[in-house]
């Protein structure tokens, strides 16, 4: 652990104390859009001072089946940073964000980059229609929808195993301490709600420096149409 790091991790613990302020205010939409509306990168996640965040994501990239992936989505994608970490491993990375000011910079940031697309979007809403992906990525974004009951873990690992295509993968990464806080306890509880949803397989799971990432594996079969 660095100075670096400690500075970090303040960083991003005032910018959700700002957003927890917004939020009784202006809802999650409303506070995340207001939150990146005003400061240009909140949590410190693309500026260069700050290596963790970027080191992350490549330990979380390094924990995926080495394959080829065709679509994958990046879910809470923030200013792109990790859709642009994942662009050399997909045919297409599509990077959704509820706030429309993180979703219009991520674009300007990615010009470079010819097959990175981002969305406005709440995922519990998003239509994508007939598109199902080869490999979703819901890192560090959880949390931000509590309070977590069992029903809306339910809901919404449902709707990840929907957004699937046979045979995808999900990576679902939240911050952990090893049991010792709350907060780590939720995201035990986050990690098993998943393990345990019908149609997704647990393949990995990998506890490191303060996160925790679940492989899991949607069923290859689809499950027959009922008559």
């Amino acid at each position: 652990m660095t100075l670096r790091d400690i500075a970090f991790w303040i960083r991003s613990a005032r910018a959700d104390a700002a957003l927890e302020r917004l939020r009784s205010k202006l809802g999650l939409e409303g506070a995340f859009d207001k939150l990146y509306g005003t400061r240009p990168d909140p949590f410190g996640a693309a500026l260069p001072q700050y290596r963790y965040q970027r080191q992350k994501y490549e330990r979380m990239i390094s924990m995926l089946p080495g394959r080829r992936y065709h679509d994958v989505l990046d879910i809470g994608c923030g200013l792109g940073v990790l859709a642009r970490q994942l662009a050399p491993f997909g045919d297409t990375v599509l990077g959704l964000d509820i706030s429309r000011n993180a979703v219009t910079e991520a674009r300007e940031r990615s010009l470079s980059f010819d097959n990175l697309e981002f969305a406005h979007a709440d995922v519990m809403d998003f239509d994508a229609r007939e598109r199902r992906f080869d490999l979703i990525v819901l890192a560090d974004t959880l949390y931000y929808l509590s309070p977590l009951s069992d029903d809306r873990l339910k809901t919404i690992a449902a709707k990840m195993q929907d957004l699937l295509a046979p045979g995808g993968v999900l990576l679902l990464v939240n911050h952990f301490f090893f049991t010792v806080d709350p907060a780590s306890r939720m995201t035990r509880h986050i990690h098993n709600s998943f393990r345990w949803a019908a149609g997704l397989n647990q393949i990995a799971e990998h506890k490191r420096a303060f996160f925790l990432a679940t492989l899991l594996e949607k069923s290859s079969l689809e499950a027959p149409a009922a008559l």
